[in-house]
Order: C-alpha cells, then structure tokens, then sequence
C-alpha cells in the first residue's frame, strides 16, 4: 500500500543501504591497514642485524632497518585514518538509519490510520445494511 511517505521510505532506505555498504568498504580498509601494520612488524622482526664484516653491511642493514621503521610509521599513520574513516561512516550510517526509522514509522502509522478509516466505514456500511433488511420479512 502506498501512502504519502512511501517514496520517502524508499529514498531514505536507499541512502541508508548506501550508508552500510560504505561502513563495510572502510572496515576493509581498516583491516587491510591492521594487515599491513602487522606485516610491516614482522618483516622488522625479521631483520638480522651483521654481527661481523665491513661497514658497508652494517650501513646497508641500518638503512634497511630505517626504511622498515619508516613504513611502519607510515602503516600506523594508515591505521589511525582508516580508523577515523569508519568512526565517520558509522556515524552517517547511524543518522540514516535513524532517518530511515522516522520515515518508516510515519508510513506505519498511515496504514494503520487508513485501515482504522476503513474498519469504521465497513462497519457503519454494515450497520446501514443491517437497518434497511431489520423489520423486513423474506418470503
């Protein structure tokens, strides 16, 4: 049933679906931030440090090392904006659902409205039926 707030359900329902599909696409990229970090961790893990040989292979490792704590600053960097990107869109989804909530319950309130109307002429139809066969006899 159609009532005037029909085509705003429609609307809001879509921004809302919107809404949730951009919180799942920065929770990605949030977990994809997590995963770099993480990798990024490991990989300085894995850095030997020379124990013995020229200064070259001392220079070499310490700017390898440099470089890997350089991305990882980088990755945390990373984290902390995907981080605040889903606080963002969590907060839009939030006021969309609200929206889409508000426009739903004065549809339902319509229809319940009209169906309330509908009862009442119904009856008094069937009370004016029931006065115009009351008192006559069918053969």
């Amino acid at each position: 049933m159609n009532t005037r707030y029909s085509p705003l359900v429609k609307l809001k329902k879509s921004t809302m679906d919107k809404s949730e599909r951009l919180v799942q696409q920065k929770n990605m990229d949030l977990n994809n931030a997590l995963k770099a970090l993480e990798d990024s961790y490991e990989y300085l893990d894995g850095i030997s440090q020379p124990s013995s040989g020229n200064i070259n292979d001392l220079l070499a490792s310490r700017s390898l090392l440099s470089s890997q704590r350089g991305l990882i600053d980088n990755n945390k960097n990373w984290v902390q904006f995907a981080r605040d990107q889903l606080e963002v869109a969590k907060e839009q989804f939030k006021k969309d659902m609200i929206e889409y909530e508000k426009y739903n319950y004065l549809e339902v309130q319509e229809i319940k409205k009209y169906q309330k109307e509908l009862k009442v002429k119904e009856s008094k139809d069937l009370d004016e039926v029931a006065l115009m066969t009351f008192g006559k006899e069918y053969k």
